[in-house]
């Protein structure tokens, strides 16, 4: 039996909503919908629940049953489901042939399988309310990067996932669609910046790898955030099936004129 709580308003469920974009997308979207965010770190889902009055469920979405778990808890709590962010995500760097089996797995399990699992479990649900998806892929699911084997291929999955819902269900009013940012001020990309530069100091990273990027920074994380809450409000209602980068103009630089345009 559900509760009454927040029935009056639109649910969006955002799967690693704890921290990062997950985090800032549950703030942006407290005005107007009722919040549920799922991740494995209690600590930092209870401080977003928090902010946002929402509901904060601990589980592991690497493994699928917990994944479609979260669905049906969110609906038995609220009665309803109207937005979906897939968000959860994670990356273990390494070279094609140094990397383990399980390290690959790992990231399919959590960038590709865990959206496919909750978004199975919540299609039913979300037909009912004519809702949205957005899935937080990246633009290292359009490119190839050293080490990224894995990640890519789990985000370009994860991409091509959601543009097929969102030809499956147009038809019944739910729309799908994605983001792919660029580099993004979070604390996971933080722990990428030490590696990079040997534990030195995160913004020589942050300067390095935004060197080609026109507007010469990385996002903050409200900056996907707002794009996401544009997605999932009725002002998108005619896009379906788009992907969006959000990436300060990188993924349109010419690479071999780069050395001119940059000057």
């Amino acid at each position: 039996m559900s509760t009454t709580v927040g029935e009056s308003r639109p649910v969006a469920l955002i799967t690693g909503g704890g921290t990062g974009i997950g985090a800032a997308i549950a703030l942006s979207l407290a005005s107007t919908h009722s919040i549920a965010i799922c991740g494995r770190r209690e600590e930092t889902l209870r401080s977003v629940a928090e902010q946002t009055e929402g509901l904060a469920l601990t589980a592991d979405v690497s493994v699928p049953e917990d994944a479609a778990a979260v669905v049906e808890k969110v609906v038995a709590h609220f009665g309803r489901l109207d937005s979906l962010v897939l968000n959860a995500g994670t990356v273990i760097a390494a070279p094609v042939s140094e990397m383990s089996l399980a390290d690959w797995q790992t990231q399919i399990d959590v960038n590709l399988t865990a959206s496919f699992v909750i978004a199975k479990a919540a299609i039913p649900h979300l037909l009912k309310t004519k809702g949205s998806i957005v899935t937080i892929s990246s633009v290292a699911g359009a490119t190839a990067g050293v080490g990224l084997a894995a990640y890519s291929a789990s985000k370009a999955g994860a991409t091509l996932l959601t543009q097929t819902i969102a030809l499956e269900y147009a038809r019944h009013g739910l729309r799908a669609n994605v983001i792919a940012p660029g580099w993004v001020r979070t604390e996971m990309a933080d722990m990428e910046m030490a590696m990079l530069t040997k534990g030195g100091n995160p913004e020589e990273g942050y300067t390095r790898v935004t060197r080609l990027v026109p507007q010469r920074r990385a996002a903050e994380a409200s900056e996907i955030a707002n794009v996401a809450a544009f997605l999932l409000s009725p002002e998108a209602s005619y896009v379906n099936g788009a992907l969006i980068n959000v990436d300060g103009g990188s993924s349109v630089v010419n690479q071999g004129l780069v050395e001119f345009d940059q000057n």
